[in-house]
């Protein structure tokens, strides 16, 4: 379990834990937080805690508004890093009911399965990329809890990232000497494209860079990268709505393409009937 927080951080995290068990939005929280981000990561931090308490559990990590598109869309400009748990996951061409989520938005990236820990202060480039076991395509949906998206970096990092649900590819491939920034990335709603970029887009400029990054502050932070971890690398291009009744699929280079869909809760439920 995280330290104790102040009155103030114990608030701003019970404030977005209830949004989230009640599934409604909440007012921000950076008149709790104030405008450290450190204060923000340890509401992150506690909320996650009691997730893990409820009996989920820790599957990776995400980087977010590492597309400058993604931070101009937001007015949030600086990276900021996200948990992700086997809650958030959902499968390659799942159908998803759209009131399963708040306010969402949704993106095409890049993703590094793990193959070896990155359990050290400082990691270059070579030992990320010796670290990825393969390297896959997926769409993240954030979704925040902050209502009408009314967020500073500190609400967004307090509310984990902004994060909702991720979805990966059913197949990946080695990473090998792929060059992450030459990758096109095409995001299509209902078979037309709504948004292009590519890895060179990328906060740090390269996909990898951003993984040296977060290794380095995951370490900081006392929950280094581990095997067997996904790293959503983050957005490719921006951010589009979700609708019900949307489907999504993202190419991404040459990797295998991935697909989401948004229906009803009803016609989720009989999606999921075995025919």
């Amino acid at each position: 379990m995280s330290a104790d927080l102040t009155p103030p951080l114990a608030l701003a995290a019970e404030r977005l834990r209830y949004a989230s068990t009640m599934h409604r939005t909440c007012p921000p929280v950076r008149d709790l937080v104030g405008t450290d981000i450190e204060n923000a990561y340890a509401v992150q931090r506690h909320v996650v805690d009691l997730q893990e308490i409820s009996g989920a559990h820790v599957v990776g990590r995400k980087l977010g508004l590492m597309a400058r598109t993604v931070q101009r869309q937001l007015g949030v400009h600086q990276p900021t890093i996200g948990t992700l748990m086997n809650t958030m996951q959902v499968p390659d061409g799942a159908v998803v009911p759209v009131r399963r989520l708040l306010q969402p938005l949704i993106e095409a990236e890049v993703v590094f399965r793990l193959g070896a820990d990155l359990d050290r202060p400082e990691v270059d480039a070579d030992t990320a990329r010796g670290a990825v076991a393969e390297v896959l395509a997926a769409l993240e949906v954030v979704d925040s809890r902050i209502e009408g998206w009314d967020i500073s970096a500190v609400d967004t990092i307090a509310d984990n990232a902004s994060a909702g649900l991720f979805v990966l590819a059913a197949k990946g491939c080695p990473l090998g000497d792929r060059d992450l920034r030459d990758l096109r990335m095409e995001l299509r709603r209902n078979g037309t494209v709504v948004s292009t970029g590519s890895g060179g887009e990328n906060f740090y400029g390269d996909p990898i860079r951003g993984l040296t990054w977060l290794a380095g502050e995951a370490y900081r932070r006392g929950a280094p990268l581990r095997a067997g971890q996904v790293v959503l690398a983050g957005a490719l291009g921006p951010m589009v709505q979700i609708d019900e009744g949307d489907s999504f699929s993202a190419v991404i280079g040459d990797l295998p393409e991935v697909s989401v869909h948004f229906r009803s809760s009803l016609a989720a439920r009989e999606a999921s009937v075995p025919t």
